[in-house]
Order: structure tokens, then C-alpha cells, then sequence
């Protein structure tokens, strides 16, 4: 089981604007798709980018990617357009902090501006010892802030649930193979004692 690296002293609570991380890119063809807009991943990529940098400017420590919770596509980009992301710490909860990432596409020739895609990811801060260590609460200044940060417990909650649902469908489906395993060995016993690490190594609370 991992071990919480418990602190001394008491951290100040950091306005989320200090965690505020902005990336402007413009969309070229080796980034699109064959319908001539972005490709996810490569979105994703700039979101999880972006979103790192928030983290760590809050907690002032490593941070690793504990999941990405939300995705959401609202509106294409395309070839040429500007792509505009913008992330801050929402909520944090012991090691752990909530970052929410805006993404906005324009028209560079019209200025027209429209919000592609909205997320939430989750990122555990680490010590020297690449174990989970505090970080600072959040304070929310903003009305967006405090919608976010009020909110974020559901979320959390939300994360736990779909957590737990992640780790029993690994532990049925093992890590054999499925194209060279049978049908009627899939969530045997030695699949589930294989995950017994995976399971243990994330059994603290974040």
C-alpha cells in the first residue's frame, strides 16, 4: 500500500488563478484527420500538456496523470483554425487535484470563436520519494472558480465509483493475451492474483 508522506506544516490555500496555464497553437495539416479536422488524440495530448503544467504550478512538486476524467468534443477544429486551451486547479483533496482545461477554436481570418472541448483530469502530486505528498486547497475568487470548486466533490465521488468499476473489470479480465486465451479461462483465479499488485498500488485515498 502506498504511504501518505504526511507534512509538518500546514499549507496556505492557493488562489486557483495561480495554477492559470494557457497554450495557443495553429492547426496544421499533419494534425488533422481525413475530414480535415484535428485528430482527438492530438487534442488530448495538448489537454493533458496543458493541464500538467496547471498541476504543477499549484503543488510546486512532480505530479503524474491519475486519470482523465472528461473529454468532451463540442465543436470541430479545423485545418488552419487557432486551437486556445486554458487550465486550472479546480479542487485539490489531500495528494490529489482536480484541473479543468477549456479548449477554444478560431477562425483566425473571421475571429470567430467557439469552445471545442471541455475536460477534467486528476493528478496526484509526488515526493522525493515518488510517493504521494499534501498539496494546498484551492481558493476560488471567480464565479467560474467557485462553481467548479463547489461542485468538484460530486466529481470526486463520480471518479471513486467509476475507479472501482475500472479495477474489477481488470482483475476479471487479467493480462493474458485475449486473441490466444479460451473463452472459459478469462477471469480465472491466476488473472486475479496477477492484478493483485495493481490493486494494492492505488488502495490509498487521494
Amino acid at each position: 500500500m502506498i504511504e501518505l508522506i504526511q507534512k509538518t506544516t500546514s499549507f496556505d490555500a492557493r488562489p486557483a488563478s495561480a495554477s492559470l496555464t494557457v497554450k495557443d497553437a495553429i492547426v496544421l495539416p499533419p494534425d488533422t484527420n481525413h475530414h480535415g479536422t484535428i485528430f482527438g488524440g492530438k487534442l488530448m495530448a495538448y489537454i493533458d500538456d496543458v493541464a500538467t503544467i496547471a498541476a504543477t504550478r499549484h503543488a510546486r512538486r512532480p505530479v503524474v496523470t491519475a486519470s482523465t476524467d472528461s473529454v468532451d468534443f463540442l465543436h470541430p477544429v479545423k485545418k488552419g483554425d487557432a486551437v486556445s486551451l486554458s487550465a486550472f486547479v479546480t479542487w485539490s483533496h489531500k495528494t490529489s487535484m482536480e484541473v479543468f482545461v477549456r479548449v477554444v477554436t478560431e477562425e483566425l481570418l473571421t475571429g470567430k470563436r467557439k469552445v471545442a472541448a471541455t475536460s477534467f483530469l486528476t493528478f496526484v502530486a509526488l515526493g522525493e520519494d515518488n510517493r504521494p505528498v499534501e498539496v494546498p486547497s484551492v481558493q476560488p475568487e471567480s464565479d467560474e472558480e467557485r462553481l467548479l470548486f463547489n461542485t468538484a466533490p460530486e466529481r470526486k465521488e463520480a471518479r471513486r465509483i467509476r475507479r472501482q468499476e475500472s479495477k474489477h473489470f481488470a482483475d476479471f479480465m487479467g493480462t493474458e493475451d485475449v486473441r490466444h486465451r479460451p473463452v472459459n479461462s478469462r477471469g480465472n483465479s491466476s488473472s486475479r492474483k496477477d492484478n493483485q499488485a495493481f490493486a494494492c498500488a492505488w488502495e490509498s485515498e487521494w
